[in-house]
C-alpha cells in the first residue's frame, strides 16, 4: 500500500502538529511550506520518511512536485496575512491550483479542514472564503474530505490565544453581542485524530463531516471557564449592542498579540453561530472528545512549560531582505543605512550567545525595557504587530520564529543571529548579532542595525532615532555584558553610521 501523503501547509499551527503523528504511524510525509529554511527547522526535519519541498499554492508546477507520488493530500493553506489586501481571491485561486495539480499528480483522495457555520448572506468574510475553498476543491475530479471545525483549542491556537489574553488582562469586559453566540470548540488532540482517521476510513471519502467537542457554549462561558483554570478571579462581562465587529477587531489588537489583519476576520465570525449539525464523524471515527475545560486545562499547561508544539505566528512569512547581507553585491536599490556597535568581551562564544539567543519576551532587551515598550505601543497604535506576541520558548529560536515585533531569519548557533523587523516603518529594517574570537582569546560581539528606507519619510525617521540607538544599543551591549559577568571588556564602540 502506497502510504506516502503531501501535507500542504506544514509549517502552519495544525500542520506542524499533524507531520510527526504521521510519520509516528508509519507514513511517508511530503511536507510542504512556502519556506524551505522554516521546514528544514521542524523537529521532523531530519526523519527519513519527509521530504520537505518549498511549495507556492499560486504555481501549478510546484504543486504538482509537491504532490508526486501521493495518494492522499491535506489542504491546510490560508492566504489571510498582512500582505494579502484580498485573501478570498487568493484563496480560491490556490484552491482551483490544487484541483488541477492534484488530478495530474493523481492523488486520491484530498481532506480539507474548513470551518463551521451554515452558507448564508451573513456568513463573515472568513468563513465564507473557507466556504469557497471547500466548494471549489469538491469540483474537481479528485474526491474530498471536508472537515468543518468551530474554535480550535490548543496552546498558541488564534482563537485561544485571543481569548487568554482577553480574559488574562482584563477583570472587567466591554464585550459585544457576540459573548452569548452559541459554538462547539474542539480540541487540537481531536482534530488531530479526526484528520488522521479520514486516511484510514474510506467512509469519510467524497463527505463534509462536522467535527466538535461534546459541548454547544458561549463565548461567554468559554471566558468564565478559562478565568477558573487559569486561577483568575471571576471576571465581570457586560455585553452591548454598539459593539461591532470592527470595534472588536481594534479591541482584539490593541490587547492581544493577534494583528488588526487576523483579529477583524476572526472577530467577524464570531457573530455567526458555529455549531455542528450532523454528528456522523463520530461513528466513522470514535475517540475520547475533550471538554472546553479538559482542552484549556491541557493548553494551558503547555503553554506554562514552554512545550507548545506550533503557534499560530508560525504561518508568518520571513522576508528575503536581500540587501541587508554585505554579500550579495548584485542587490542595487538605494541607500541602506547602518548602525554597527561592537564590543569586546572576555569570554566565549558559547557565553556570549546564551544571553543573546535569550533576548525578547519576557527576558527584554538588557536596557530601557520601557523605551522598547513604548515602541510596542506605539507600533500597536499604528496598527502593527506590537510587543505582545513575545516568543514561543525563552531558550530556544528557529528561523521563522517570532520574537516580539520581529521575525527570525537566520541562526547560526554560537555566531550569528538577524531577526527581520515586522514592526510598522517608513522602510524595512533589520536587527543582527555577529560574535567573532579573537587571537588574544577574547571574544567580539558585533550588534548592527540595517534600514532601507522608503522615500523621505523613511530618511528622516531614520535620521531621528539615531540619537536613541546611541542609548539603546550601548546598554544593550553593556547589558549582555554584565548578564555574561565578564570582567574584561572594553566600553561599545561605534563601527559605522551608514553606506
Amino acid at each position: 500500500m502506497n502510504k506516502k501523503v503531501a501535507v500542504l501547509g506544514a509549517t502552519g499551527y495544525v500542520g506542524a502538529r499533524l507531520v510527526p503523528r504521521l510519520l509516528e504511524r508509519g507514513y511517508r510525509v511530503n511536507a510542504t511550506s512556502r519556506n524551505q529554511t522554516k521546514l528544514l527547522n521542524k523537529p521532523f526535519a531530519g526523519h527519513p520518511d519527509v521530504e520537505l519541498l518549498e511549495t507556492d499554492v499560486q504555481d501549478s508546477e510546484s504543486l504538482r512536485r509537491a504532490l508526486d507520488g501521493c495518494r492522499q493530500a491535506f489542504y491546510f493553506v490560508h492566504s489571510m496575512n498582512a500582505q494579502s489586501r484580498d485573501f478570498s481571491q487568493a484563496d480560491r485561486q490556490a484552491a482551483a491550483n490544487m484541483v488541477e495539480a492534484a488530478r495530474a499528480a493523481g492523488v486520491e483522495q484530498i481532506i480539507y479542514l474548513g470551518g463551521l457555520g451554515e452558507d448564508s448572506p451573513d456568513l463573515s468574510r472568513h468563513l465564507r472564503s473557507r466556504y469557497e475553498v471547500g466548494q471549489i476543491l469538491q469540483e474537481g475530479e479528485v474526491p474530498v474530505t471536508t472537515l468543518r471545525a468551530a474554535m480550535i483549542i490548543g496552546s498558541g491556537s488564534a482563537s485561544f490565544e485571543i481569548l487568554r489574553y482577553l480574559v488574562d488582562r482584563l477583570p472587567v469586559m466591554i464585550t459585544p453581542r457576540w459573548v452569548s453566540v452559541p459554538t462547539q470548540p474542539i480540541a487540537i488532540k481531536n482534530a488531530l485524530n479526526y484528520l488522521i482517521g479520514c486516511l484510514e476510513e474510506e467512509a469519510t471519502i467524497g463527505k463534509v463531516l462536522d467535527i466538535g467537542g461534546p459541548e454547544i457554549v458561549t463565548y461567554r462561558e468559554l471566558m468564565t471557564i478559562y478565568a477558573e483554570e487559569a486561577g483568575l478571579d471571576k471576571r465581570l462581562i457586560v455585553p452591548v449592542p454598539v459593539f461591532t465587529p470592527r470595534l472588536s477587531s481594534y479591541w482584539i489588537h490593541l490587547v492581544t498579540p493577534v494583528p488588526a489583519y487576523l483579529g477583524r476576520p476572526l472577530a467577524e465570525g464570531l457573530r455567526n453561530p458555529t455549531i455542528c449539525t450532523d454528528h456522523e464523524i463520530e461513528t466513522i471515527i470514535p475517540q475520547e472528545l475533550l471538554t472546553c475545560r479538559e482542552a484549556m486545562h491541557l493548553a494551558l499547561d503547555r503553554t506554562q512549560h514552554h512545550r507548545v508544539e506550533s503557534h499560530w505566528t508560525d504561518a508568518g512569512k520571513i522576508w528575503p531582505v536581500a540587501w541587508s547581507s554585505s554579500s550579495d553585491p548584485e542587490w542595487a536599490g538605494g541607500t541602506v543605512y547602518e548602525d554597527s556597535r561592537e564590543i569586546v568581551l572576555d569570554a566565549s562564544p558559547q557565553e556570549i550567545w546564551k544571553p543573546i539567543v535569550r533576548i525578547g519576551g519576557t527576558t527584554g532587551y538588557y536596557y530601557g525595557d520601557w523605551l522598547w515598550r513604548l515602541r510596542g505601543i506605539m507600533d500597536k497604535l499604528f496598527g502593527g504587530v506590537g510587543l505582545r506576541r513575545g516568543r514561543r520558548d525563552p531558550e530556544r529560536i528557529y528561523p521563522g520564529d517570532v520574537l516580539d515585533f520581529w521575525r527570525v531569519k537566520h541562526v547560526e548557533p554560537d555566531r550569528h543571529l538577524i531577526l527581520v523587523a515586522e514592526m510598522k516603518l517608513p522602510g524595512e529594517a533589520v536587527l543582527e548579532f555577529v560574535i567573532e574570537p579573537r587571537e588574544d582569546g577574547r571574544t567580539a560581539l558585533r550588534q548592527t542595525a540595517k534600514f532601507l528606507p522608503h522615500g523621505l519619510i523613511g530618511i528622516a525617521y531614520w535620521h531621528m532615532v539615531m540619537p536613541l540607538h546611541d542609548i539603546v544599543f550601548d546598554g544593550m551591549l553593556r547589558g549582555i555584558a554584565n548578564t555574561i559577568r565578564s570582567g574584561g571588556c572594553s566600553a561599545p564602540k561605534k563601527l559605522q553610521q551608514a553606506h
